[in-house]
């Protein structure tokens, strides 16, 4: 399935987090190509800063890729349900199609809070959920179980 090839290369990106002390969440972004033009992992530990989220590096870098800040066309693939602050930039970004692996029971925003894409703003994209879900909730529980011994 085209998803799941995305996926993988999320959970790359979200291994290569896990090695760096971060939370293991990865991030890629497809055009209407199939073409990869944004790509980006958490780095809130290296970079100490609350917006060094995957979602929003994968954004800017597509952004700066396409020279547009509207990603029409773009599906947005993420190891963990977006958070809040990630959702509303997958909304001003006018992505139409997010896909995620992990729910995220704290903070997710797809749904396990807050569906923010179900509110009233200008933009709604669709929603495919539990992409690679084993793989991705493993590889967060194996980095919690970790960060606790």
């Amino acid at each position: 399935m085209e998803h799941e090839k995305y996926m993988r290369m999320a959970l790359e990106l979200a291994r290569e987090a896990f090695g760096k002390g971060e939370i293991p969440v990865g991030c890629v972004i497809s055009d209407k190509t199939g073409a990869v033009i944004g790509s980006g992992r958490n780095t809130r530990e290296e970079t100490r800063s609350a917006l060094g989220h995957a979602e929003t590096a994968a954004i800017a870098a597509a952004c700066r890729f396409s020279g547009d800040w509207r990603l029409d066309g773009c599906t947005i693939y993420i190891t963990l349900e977006p958070c809040p602050m990630c959702a509303g930039a997958i909304i001003n970004a006018r992505i139409p199609r997010v896909v995620y692996g992990a729910r995220e029971e704290n903070y997710g925003s797809c749904g396990s809070v807050i569906d923010l894409f179900a509110e009233r703003f200008g933009h709604r994209p669709a929603v495919y959920a539990g992409v690679l879900e084993k793989e991705c909730s493993a590889l967060m529980a194996e980095f919690f179980k970790r960060l606790r011994e």
